[in-house]
């Protein structure tokens, strides 16, 4: 098959982005660059590759997928998902302000706008792969391997559609070709959410069936197993039962996270909070992760996020509304009059997750403090490469690694692994949905524990060790402790962006200014000032889902239906 094609196959609604097909005119030539289908097909050593490589997507827009193509969803990249959210702004922009400011539209998408063809894309070519795979000469348990992660695959870009587009088109295993009738109206119909996320989940329930339970050497590190299946399932039961989608049960989404939890292969991980995203090796918490070696490496994070005093980048500042949902050491809210809280030494007895999250004015970094205050503070606007200075007053830290240099950072640094999942997300999904079902202290049936105990074993952390929670607690206590939990825990891994979504609590979370701190040196004390660091922050009711791209609506003659107010 020819693969150069620009035209109508490109544009309709991203179903058809990759192979053309074949054609016999004066492009239809033979490529010195590319392996042909034949080729694929007739060895099995490169079919495999093919399939591996549909872990991976293409860059779609300017600044995307440094060093390496981009894999799942945005992971590190210079504006991350976290800057569309109450975490964090992008300090220079990068097409993510005016979505912070509710100006998102189907004409203009900004970062915002891959989901549909790179997931489309990648869907094609695992469904070319499962049409084919019978004509490929290998045993038969490798091609049931290999069916099962490409289901996997398939599956997990299904699920980036789901969350960000709400109902969608659903090819089952059909290949769209150039050759297809594009007039058919069945081509563009999308699903509701229920039969959507009724697919999906039928075939991870397929994949997790043939997926192993590990992959015992480096080749097969970062490829699928059964628990990242099983851990995908738990995820999507989660949002099926949220209020946004509520197409599903309770009870489901405890069930999906016990059978992750059954497979007694996770734990919270001892080695630490913040050296969970550090390490490049494997991790008993870690379900399933992409991994970067030197010459394959990500956006360097150290520079690319570090403070200007150190003449890094500034990149995604985390924001005074996340800093305030860390709560005291002793588990109390800062809004607790009795939390010990002290609004002029605001960073005195938090919790520990929040020293390994953000950098914030007197956190030692490499060889000294980090300095935000003014005058004189290194990493404010009177520091050096003060054009990088963040907008908030604080600097990310999560994923930063010491080891790794700021200056000429490439092809050295960039080598931590971005998590897709992690057990802590599913003692969360557990906790949440336990809590939703029975109440914080009952133990649902099946189940090992409650969700009470399931946030308990999070908290126990070594290097956290927040208190435990207390028995007694109402479902609604609960219910907001769990949120403010994953808030905390999972910050800046691309969770919230979907929670408050689920939730449905972004018109309150998402139309709250974007606040920052200014912070002022008198002598040898310092003046904390609130400040907004982004201004005209806003969000409607139609922001709880993306516009479908307009050249794709387009391309279907206007059969593609776009989501509601776009």
């Amino acid at each position: 098959m020819n693969t150069i094609y620009k035209t109508k196959l490109v544009a309709l609604a991203a179903l058809v982005l990759t192979t053309a097909a074949c054609k016999k005119d004066f492009l239809d030539v033979t490529p010195t660059d590319k392996v042909s289908d034949t080729a694929v097909l007739s060895d099995s050593v490169l079919f495999e590759a093919f399939v591996v490589n549909r872990y991976l997507g293409v860059r779609l827009i300017d600044k995307e997928a440094e060093g390496t193509p981009p894999g799942f969803g945005r992971g590190f990249e210079y504006a991350m998902w976290s800057s569309l959210s109450d975490e964090s702004i992008y300090n220079n922009d990068d097409n993510t302000w005016f979505i912070q400011r509710g100006q998102l539209l189907p004409e203009n998408t900004g970062i915002a706008g891959t989901f549909w063809k790179r997931s489309y894309r990648s869907i094609r070519e695992c469904n070319y792969a499962l049409t084919h795979i019978n004509e490929v000469p290998m045993s038969e348990a490798h091609k049931n391997l290999l069916v099962a992660e490409l289901k996997f695959i398939r599956a997990f870009r299904y699920h980036d559609l789901i969350r960000n587009y709400g109902g969608i088109v659903l090819l089952g295993d059909k290949v769209v070709e150039l050759t297809d009738d594009f007039s058919d109206p069945s081509l563009f119909k999308r699903e509701d959410l229920a039969t959507s996320l009724a697919y999906v989940l039928s075939q991870l329930d397929e994949a997790a069936a043939g997926l192993p339970e590990n992959n015992s050497n480096s080749w097969l590190r970062g490829r699928a197993t059964r628990g990242a299946a099983l851990a995908l399932k738990s995820r999507l039961t989660l949002y099926a039962a949220s209020p946004l989608y509520n197409v599903g049960t309770w009870e489901a989404a405890v069930q999906a996270a016990n059978a992750v939890i059954a497979l007694n292969r996770y734990t919270i991980s001892q080695n630490g909070y913040r050296a969970l995203f550090r390490k490049t090796s494997d991790d008993n918490e870690i379900i399933f992760a992409r991994y970067y070696s030197v010459g394959a490496r990500h956006v360097p994070m150290e520079i690319a996020n570090g403070p200007n005093g150190y003449d890094g980048w500034g990149g995604n500042v985390p924001l005074q509304n996340l800093v305030d949902a860390y709560r005291m050491a002793n588990g109390k809210s800062i809004s607790d009059p009795t939390s010990g809280y002290d609004p002029q030494n605001p960073y005195i007895g938090r919790d520990p997750r929040f020293y390994q999250t953000i950098f914030y004015n007197g956190a030692g970094y490499r060889d000294r403090n980090v300095e935000t205050f003014r005058p004189g503070g290194r990493d404010s606007q009177d520091g050096p490469s003060n054009w990088n200075t963040s907008k908030t007053g604080y600097y990310l830290r999560k994923f930063i690694d010491e080891d790794m240099p700021i200056n000429n950072p490439w092809n050295i640094a960039g080598l931590q692994p971005w998590i897709y999942f992690r057990y802590a997300e599913i003692l969360l999904n557990f906790a949440e949905a336990a809590n939703e079902l029975s109440g914080p202290d009952a133990i649902p049936a099946g189940a090992r524990f409650s969700a009470r105990e399931a946030l308990n074993q999070i908290r126990s952390r070594t290097g956290v060790e927040m208190p435990a929670v207390p028995a007694g607690l109402s479902q609604e206590a609960f219910r907001e402790l769990v949120r403010n939990e994953r808030q905390i825990e999972l910050a800046f891994e691309e969770h919230r962006f979907y929670d408050v979504r689920r939730w449905k609590i972004a018109e309150q979370t998402e139309n709250v200014p974007a606040y920052g701190i200014e912070i002022t040196k008198n002598g040898s004390t310092f003046n904390y000032t609130r400040k907004i660091a982004l201004d005209g922050r806003s969000f409607a009711a139609k922001h709880y889902w993306l516009p479908i791209p307009r050249e794709e609506i387009q391309a279907s003659n206007n059969t593609l239906q776009q989501n509601p107010g776009y």
